[in-house]
């Protein structure tokens, strides 16, 4: 198999999130980890078309899972530290789950 093909039955965690104006956003979640007692996603802008995604610099967005009220909510991570930190974390996981070298950025 080729680093561009994904197995038959291979099928991505979509995340539909809507904004404060009802607009919805999808992503795809690559993984997910646990960092000093917090849960975190890394995800990227989810295209349903495959040339779409190929024609698109996606971005990683690391987004932090939080519970207010017995609610899950998600924040995306800004704090320079904490950003870096998982950002780290989650290069490392993804280098070892994809067989990629993300280098130093």
């Amino acid at each position: 198999m080729s680093e561009t093909e994904l197995p038959e039955d291979y099928s991505p965690d979509i995340l539909t999130l809507t904004d404060e104006d009802g607009q919805e956003f999808s992503f795809e979640v690559l993984d997910a980890a646990d960092h000093n007692g917090e849960h975190y996603l890394a995800v990227v802008p989810y295209a349903e078309n495959s040339k779409e995604k190929l024609e698109e610099d996606a971005s990683l967005i690391i987004m932090r899972v939080g519970e207010e009220d017995g609610e899950e909510y998600l924040d995306v991570v800004e704090e320079d530290e904490e950003l870096y930190e998982v950002s780290e974390l989650f290069a490392h996981r993804l280098e070892e789950l994809y067989d990629i070298d993300l280098g130093e950025a």
